[in-house]
């Protein structure tokens, strides 16, 4: 028997996280896994994920990255950055509610700031990515 696909979970407990936090929802206008046309920035998107097995004898395990994109256009990347920060606070190190799995870890892996290039090369773009590892139980 193989341990269930965690990366729908996974993504659901990071929105979950993010959604539900007071803080971070007075630092941007939403946390989207689509993003509708009329958003206003900043704004988090919920991004790619990979998964990969994480066995141990006589148990299967997964780990799960998630890529989490924010989306600025305030001048320079401190807004990003704090938004980062805030969320690197909800995710690093904190236990997530899986149905069906049971989490072992939620560690921060890098974060990249990025300008966009297409004229006037006002936004700002902050990459994070989080590795969480669960089993089954």
């Amino acid at each position: 028997m193989t341990a269930p696909a965690p990366m729908l979970p996974v993504q659901s407990a990071v929105y979950a996280r993010l959604r539900d936090d007071g803080t971070l929802a007075g630092m941007v206008t939403g946390v989207y896994d689509y993003v509708p046309e009329d958003v206003t920035y900043p704004y988090i998107v919920i991004g790619e994920a990979t998964e990969t097995p994480d066995n141990r004898h006589g148990g299967f395990g997964r780990q799960t990255v998630v890529t989490l994109h924010v989306w600025s256009r305030y001048q320079g990347y401190t807004q990003a950055l704090r938004i980062g920060a805030q969320v690197t606070a909800l995710l690093d190190h904190q236990p997530l509610t899986l149905p069906g799995l049971d989490w072992i870890a939620t560690r921060f892996e890098f974060s990249q700031t990025l300008t966009d290039p297409e004229p006037p090369g006002d936004i700002r773009h902050l990459v994070l990515r989080y590795r969480v590892v669960t089993e089954q139980p």
